[in-house]
Parts: structure tokens; C-alpha cells; sequence
């Protein structure tokens, strides 16, 4: 599918593309340029290339997916935006825009659905559909930011989806979307998340990105992160932490440990003692996050008492530490919970 996406195909393969059709190689840097720094959705757009190029392309195949907006969601108390994107092939995923201080942030999906099944995350619930390419990842941001006509400079890849699932797509994005003729974006602006998916955490360390990698922990022992997220059950914690420091020694960047806060099942004292016990001596930041409650699961939200005390203890035991500032919550805010809301509304 990737392969006649022309939003999914890399610079160099670009050039290549355009001199087997017969054509000058610097169209390639027309097309380019119009695609991901323009962020045309058609060759309608594309003023300056010819229309015999157009036309020898679109024989061959080659179009540029849609990644259409459905529907956008604004928060009244923080302007977060959830967006609802409609693939071409009718596919629906989520993408989250948030503005901080420190420059706008996005929040895309790298799959259609997730086949993982955290038992807190919505986007598990109906499984997995299907991987999105690099171009339909580059998608949600260029519609973000033709939508808002605000320049984007963090992303991370935390919506629907497990990223390591879909290893060589995002792997593309990620090099795609840091490209000086594309967007640019610095790879230290970058995040990938992972549920923890061992061997391919040890691949992407080897990669020689400058992108920070963010393991859902949530907690602090086996038995209470089986009972939460079945790859648990796969690889245990001790597997999964010698990966993540292999991931710093290869490339030297702070680890970020993802831990929702759920009441009465990994908020605790002990549990804030166990989880500095298992993190001690490596450079890493634990975010701490209220879990977003949904509908289909009975979790509950530790209160914000709880979250401090978690907070301090971490703290007293030199453990970097922050609280995530709580967004979206007015908007289906929580991974999936919009894409889940429109699938079962038009049943």
C-alpha cells in the first residue's frame, strides 16, 4: 500500500521514481516540496509540475492517500483539539493537538485499532484493523496543521496503536518528518512509545535516531503490570529494563517511564517504593498520569491527594518526577475513546 503513496516514499526514492518515468530529476524536489511542506492532498494542487508527469504518475498508480479530517473535538477548558481522520479506505484514527508553552505538540495513532490489549486503553478494545503507512502518519500532521495554521514542533506517537507493532512504518515517519525537505522537525522533539515489545526496543536503540523512547510502565512488579497489560505476560519487567538501559547506553538519551495511576491498584506507598527500587541509578523521568477513565473498563482515577504522595515518595528517592497536566478530558480525550464512540454510533 505505502508504495504508490507518494506522501509515504522518501526523498532519495522520490528522485529515483521521477528518472524511471523519464523525467528531470529536480521534479522530484517540486513534488516533494509540495507534499510535505505544502501539504497538497491532490496534483490538482501542484502548480508548477507538469501535467504530463501527473499524468504518467497516476498511470503508474501513484496518488497521495487521503487522511481526511471526519470530525474535530475542542476542549472549552485547554483548546486541546481530537481529531477523527478517515483513511481512504474508511479506516477511522485519532490524533490529539496540544498547545504548551514550549511550542504546539501532536499526538498521532500508528495503527488502526491495537491488537495489545491494556486493559485501561479503549483503542484495544475491538482490536487491530490494520498498520497506517508513514504517509498516513505524516497525514494527521499535516491536516493538524493546515486545520489550525500553526506550525507543529513535538510529536509522539501515543495515540491508537502500538508504534514497535509497526516498526518499519514509523521508523519511516520518523525519518521522513525530521527530513531537512520535509518538515524538519528535530528527532529530539520526537517520542515513541511502546507497550514493550523487547527485541524491537534493542532494534530501534541500534537505529542511531536522537528520538526519546517512553515505556509504558504503569507498574512496579510483574504481577501488578500482568494484571494491567498483557504483554506482561511475554516479556517481564526485568527483560524489559535491561532493554530500556540498553536503548540509553546506545544513545545516550533519558529514558521516560509512562505510569498511569489507577486507585487502589498501583498508587500506593509500597507501590511508589517498589517502582524507585526497580528505577534507581538510571537517567530516566517517570510522567505520572491520572488514569482517563472509560466507559467499558471500571477503573478509577487515584485522587489527587494519592497522585502527590506518589509524586513525593518518587521524589525523596531521586526519582525525576512529573504529574502530566491533564488534557482533554472534556473531549474523549483518552486514547480511542472518540474513534470507539463514532464506530459503535454508526452500527
Amino acid at each position: 500500500m505505502a508504495d504508490k503513496d507518494l506522501r509515504s516514499i522518501e526523498y532519495g526514492k522520490m528522485e529515483e521514481l521521477i528518472l524511471t518515468l523519464g523525467d528531470k530529476k529536480y521534479r522530484a524536489s517540486q513534488i516533494y516540496d509540495w507534499i510535505h511542506k505544502k501539504q497538497a492532498d491532490s496534483y490538482g494542487e501542484m502548480g508548477n509540475v507538469p501535467g504530463s508527469l501527473k499524468r504518467k504518475l497516476a498511470d503508474e498508480g501513484y496518488d497521495i492517500y487521503t487522511v481526511r479530517i471526519n470530525r474535530v473535538q475542542e476542549s472549552a477548558a485547554d483548546g486541546t483539539r481530537k481529531y477523527l481522520f478517515e483513511l481512504s479506505d474508511g479506516n477511522l484514527i485519532e490524533s490529539v493537538f496540544m498547545r504548551y508553552e514550549h511550542g504546539n505538540s501532536v499526538c498521532i495513532s500508528t495503527q488502526a485499532g491495537c491488537r495489545m490489549g491494556c486493559r485501561f486503553c479503549a483503542s484495544t478494545i475491538d482490536g487491530l484493523a490494520r498498520n497506517l503507512t508513514s504517509g498516513e502518519m505524516l497525514g494527521q500532521v499535516y491536516g493538524i496543521m493546515k486545520d489550525t495554521g500553526e506550525r507543529i514542533s513535538n510529536i509522539v506517537t501515543m495515540g491508537s496503536g502500538e508504534p514497535l507493532d509497526n516498526y518499519n512504518e514509523v521508523l519511516r515517519f520518523i525519518r521522513m518528518v525530521s527530513d531537512g525537505h520535509g518538515l524538519n522537525i528535530s528527532q529530539r522533539n520526537i517520542t515513541v512509545s511502546t507497550c514493550g515489545i523487547v527485541p524491537k526496543i534493542r532494534e530501534l536503540a541500534d537505529e542511531e535516531l536522537t528520538i526519546t523512547l517512553a515505556l509504558s510502565l504503569h507498574a512496579p512488579n510483574d504481577a501488578k503490570r500482568r494484571e494491567l497489560m498483557p504483554i506482561a505476560n511475554k516479556y517481564g519487567l526485568d527483560e524489559v529494563l535491561k532493554a530500556c538501559r540498553y536503548y540509553y547506553e546506545r544513545t545516550g538519551r533519558r529514558l521516560t517511564f509512562e505510569y498511569s495511576l489507577v486507585r487502589g491498584n498501583n498508587d500506593s506507598d509500597e507501590d511508589a517504593a517498589a517502582l524507585s527500587a526497580i528505577l534507581k541509578g538510571m537517567n530516566c523521568h517517570v510522567n505520572l498520569i491520572p488514569v482517563n477513565p472509560i466507559k467499558e473498563r471500571d477503573f478509577r482515577q487515584s485522587d489527587r491527594q494519592a497522585v502527590l504522595a506518589f509524586k513525593n515518595k518518587l521524589e525523596k528517592n531521586h526519582i525525576n518526577v512529573t504529574i502530566r497536566r491533564e488534557m482533554g478530558r472534556d473531549i474523549d480525550g483518552a486514547c480511542g475513546q472518540l474513534r470507539r464512540r463514532i464506530l459503535h454510533e454508526e452500527e
